[in-house]
């Protein structure tokens, strides 16, 4: 029996109120789990200290001290408790009253209201055609990664000219702020490749005409963001010897520069092996981009509303999860908005729009997953978590025993359908040309250097209907790491 019961109240805009209540059972062996914490720090004539019995604490602090903290130590438990006993997909965060304190022997009343996820209607998946291009290799991609290969392959080599941009020098320099030496200001023997951008805005650019063994004054003015706080701001005249003008010169492209930098025999091969291997790379990704337009083509055939504040509530969620991401890196909330130059409000407006498509994808999904029954078994779930198990050191029938004992079996059950459902519209999917998915006007993924927001290709569904986005080539631009619902979706393993 669960500890919590609940009651749910459907609201507008894709919101609901869940009535909860926590058994009073649940409640007060809570209470009892708090007093037993409470006590490892409580000194009480006649007990030793760590075993003064529960009763006596509660006693001691007061019932209504203990609760509190109970409330304090529980509540996130009996939340997460009452979401699932609710039955709901919810986005954000929840708005949570909870009511009187209850006296002994009565169980606590609480509720929330939260967003949860819209339901989607599907239309006809017949016919589901989705564009797919051809894996290529880009020739001009070719030749920069060979131009790459000579980058690494250059060597320096001393001239007797004056230096351009390009060019590496090797300096010593010191640095004065009003005439006197300051920390940090002073090198020997370095090298610096000017245009590289390296050290302070203009410090590079006044080297340039300079000869081996010519002494130069450099002035520069540090920027006001500097990293150096007592810098930030100021001038510095740096005395600089420039002690050698180097040249890169790259190695010649023949099939000697094949064989040193990858060891095939021939100039020819060596752009064959480049090829093939850019070929490869884009077969994976045009596989990846079929992948989200099947899913964003499904997407197009379901109906389904997602209210401005829904999509504001999956927004300010991801933005929460980057945030908290980011304070384990010690990188704190009023550093990250700092840094980004925009508002937390900013932020969540921007990422708005994609929220939404988000959420239309995954409403979509759930819905082929409800008309296609499809529901994993234990079978299913333990193949998930072969891997996960495998670096704990465990089995996954274990780390499965774990996860429901956690509460997070459900959460496993729904990523898991997802995949399944995911791999079931690909293989149910015909594959057509780009050439017929323009014509058609359907879903295609752009050529490589194609420019999908001007017509290019249409990686990804647009806001409009199926039939009015078939009448319509041009497509918003992909956002990065826009991911499919069930391969976004990790387990707690």
């Amino acid at each position: 029996m669960s500890a919590v019961s609940t009651t749910v109240t459907e609201l507008p805009d894709s919101r609901v109120k869940v009535e909860a209540e926590v058994t009073t059972k649940a409640l007060e062996q809570a209470l009892l789990d708090t007093a037993k914490v409470l006590a490892r720090d409580l000194r009480m004539p006649g007990f030793r200290q760590g075993k003064v019995p529960p009763p006596v604490v509660i006693r001691r602090y007061g019932r209504e001290t203990v609760l509190d903290e109970t409330l304090r130590r529980s509540m996130g438990t009996w939340l997460v408790a009452a979401i699932e006993e609710a039955d709901i997909k919810t986005v954000g965060e929840p708005e949570v009253n909870i009511g009187e304190a209850p006296a002994a022997g009565q169980p606590l009343a609480f509720d929330f209201e939260i967003s949860i996820r819209p339901t989607a209607t599907l239309g006809s998946l017949e016919p589901f055609e989705v564009g797919r291009r051809e894996p290529v290799a880009d020739a001009e991609r070719v030749e920069k990664e060979i131009e790459q290969l000579r980058e690494r392959q250059a060597k320096l080599v001393a001239v007797e000219r004056e230096a351009k941009e390009g060019d590496t020098v090797l300096i010593s320099f010191v640095g004065r702020i009003d005439g006197e030496e300051f920390d940090g200001g002073a090198g020997r023997d370095q090298l610096v490749e000017l245009g590289s951008g390296r050290l302070v805005p203009g410090f590079e650019d006044q080297l340039q005409g300079a000869k081996g063994g010519e002494d130069r004054d450099v002035t520069v003015q540090f920027p006001d963001d500097y990293g150096a706080e007592q810098l930030q701001g100021v001038e510095a005249i740096f005395s600089v010897t420039v002690h050698e003008v180097q040249e890169k010169q790259l190695p010649e492209l023949n099939d000697e520069f094949a064989e040193e930098a990858a060891g095939v025999d021939t100039l020819d091969e060596l752009r064959e092996d480049i090829g093939q291997r850019i070929s490869e790379e884009d077969g994976s990704a045009v596989e990846r981009e079929f992948r989200e337009a099947v899913i964003d083509t499904l997407m197009l055939k379901a109906e389904v509303e997602i209210p401005d504040s829904l999509a504001r509530a999956r927004a300010s969620e991801l933005l929460d999860r980057t945030l908290n991401q980011l304070a384990q890196q010690g990188i704190q909330r009023e550093l990250y908005f700092q840094m980004s130059g925009k508002s937390e409000e900013e932020l969540i407006g921007e990422a708005a729009p994609e929220a939404s498509r988000s959420l239309r994808r995954e409403a979509a999904v759930e819905a082929y997953i409800v008309q296609e029954g499809i529901a994993p078994g234990d079978g299913d779930l333990l193949d998930v978590l072969n891997a996960p198990a495998a670096q704990q050191g465990t089995t996954p029938e274990k780390l499965l025993k774990r996860l429901e004992r956690d509460g997070h079996r459900d959460e496993l059950v729904s990523d898991v359908a997802q995949q399944q459902a995911i791999e079931k519209l690909v293989e149910a999917a015909t594959a057509v040309s780009v050439e017929d998915a323009k014509a058609k006007g359907l879903l295609w993924t752009p050529e490589p250097g194609e420019d999908a927001a001007t017509g290019g290709g249409r990686p990804w569904a647009d806001e409009q209907p199926a039939d009015e986005a078939s009448d319509d080539a041009a497509a918003d631009a992909p956002a990065e790491g826009d991911d499919a619902p069930a391969e976004s979706a990790q387990t707690e393993a």
